[in-house]
């Protein structure tokens, strides 16, 4: 029987860049700055660095083909590097490229890097004809506001609730991630916002307004890691190690099949099972400490706290306003302020999460710090509802 990951791998190095309107640079300044912070905090030689992974979406847009954006821009040593994309959960599926590397005991220290340099290339977030084949001639209407309102319409009629609930609730997790980010030196935006100003802003798409959509952005992330028993030798007591790394794509029943009604993100739901499978998490709400999810749109989040076990259904939206997910809440949700402030560059935000909980982890956090949080959990959803890629990972300490 496979033993799974849980606490084979532990993360002992990661750094993240400054997020925003990075007009004075370019990916590979990105890259530099994100892997100088991660090689610091490990304490090791780039040279003792054995394989690497490059997670990039936009490779003609951004930081160009294969894996030598990454190779180049580090000068490493002819190592192997593989670039991997997998829509919104790439940092993710480049984390968990060289944690199973690592586990599997093809090398001793592993790297993985997540990017992306959106502003300049005038991407938006809406519908194009693509430089590939991806969906070239296919959904040409679609738009990601209009896709997740589509959710919110479902769950709506689903739960039968009130959509002036749902739009309060929509407001309290934009208010409350900007309080978050607010705190939040390498944030995009650090100003926090008014319920009033989510709830009157101009709309996108009904129900959701200005503030309830993540826009684009330009970072990195990186992670370096190593196997326990290699931490250990370095003389690391109190490590984070990965618990889970699960990822679950759809396979076309969303889309074609009226099985599904459109209220919730059935990849979460078969991740998040699987995750808590390989972590031996029970119970959910007791057991994580906070959470990092794909807030691309305000309601993504509520809807995504029920499809993890957080909220029993058609729960979230009292859970929202209760301050459940608050940052002096039960289960925190977006501590370093979510896509709602960082921004949205798609190749590093999965690496990005997990930075966030290596960070609480180690009661590194600064004014935004935990209470001593020990399990944390971070989600990613690539493509629409009705077709996307979820990844859900679970991260926590452990003691020598």
């Amino acid at each position: 029987m496979a033993k799974g990951i849980k606490d084979r791998v532990a993360i002992i190095g990661m750094g993240c860049s400054r997020f925003g309107e990075r007009w004075d640079c370019g990916p590979e300044e990105l890259i530099v700055e994100a892997f100088t912070e991660a090689l610091a905090d490990a304490k090791i030689s780039r040279e003792q660095i054995e394989m690497a992974w490059l997670g990039l979406f936009f490779q003609e847009q951004s930081a160009g083909k294969s894996a030598l954006p990454l190779s180049m821009s580090l000068r490493l040593p002819n190592i192997p590097v593989t670039r991997v994309e997998n829509l919104c959960a790439t940092g993710t599926e480049a984390l968990r490229g060289a944690v199973y590397a690592v586990a599997a005991g093809a090398c001793d220290f592993a790297l993985a890097v997540g990017v992306e340099k959106l502003k300049d290339t005038g991407y938006g977030g809406l519908p194009e004809r693509t430089k590939g084949s991806f969906d070239d001639l296919w959904l040409p209407n679609a738009t990601a506001p209009g896709a997740f309102a589509q959710l919110a319409s479902a769950y709506t009629a689903k739960h039968g609730c009130d959509p002036k609930d749902l739009k309060r609730a929509m407001a309290h997790i934009s208010y409350k991630s900007h309080q978050n980010g607010a705190l939040n030196p390498k944030a995009h935006l650090q100003k926090a916002i008014t319920e009033e100003q989510a709830m009157n802003a101009p709309m996108i798409a009904y129900p959701l307004g200005l503030y309830d959509c993540c826009g684009v952005s330009d970072g990195a992330a990186c992670a370096i890691v190593t196997s326990v028993e290699k931490a250990r030798e370095m003389g690391i007591k109190d490590m984070v190690t990965v618990k889970a790394m699960q990822l679950a794509p759809s396979n076309g029943l969303e889309m074609s099949n009226t099985a599904w009604d459109g209220s919730y993100l059935l990849t979460t739901r078969i991740a998040a099972e699987r995750a808590y499978k390989e972590a031996g998490v029970t119970n959910p709400v007791a057991q994580i400490d906070m959470t990092e999810v794909h807030d691309c749109f305000s309601v993504t989040e509520l809807v995504v706290m029920e499809d993890l076990g957080l909220s029993t259904p058609g729960g979230a939206i009292k859970d929202v306003l209760d301050g459940k997910f608050d940052a002096d809440g039960q289960v925190p949700c977006q501590i370093d302020g979510g896509l709602k402030c960082f921004g949205h560059p798609i190749g590093a935000s999965g690496l990005r999460m997990a930075y966030e909980m290596y960070l609480q982890l180690l009661g590194r956090a600064g004014k935004r710090q935990l209470k001593s949080p020990s399990l944390g959990l971070t989600h990613n959803l690539g493509g629409h509802p009705f077709r996307n890629v979820a990844s859900v990972s679970i991260f926590g300490l452990h003691s020598a």
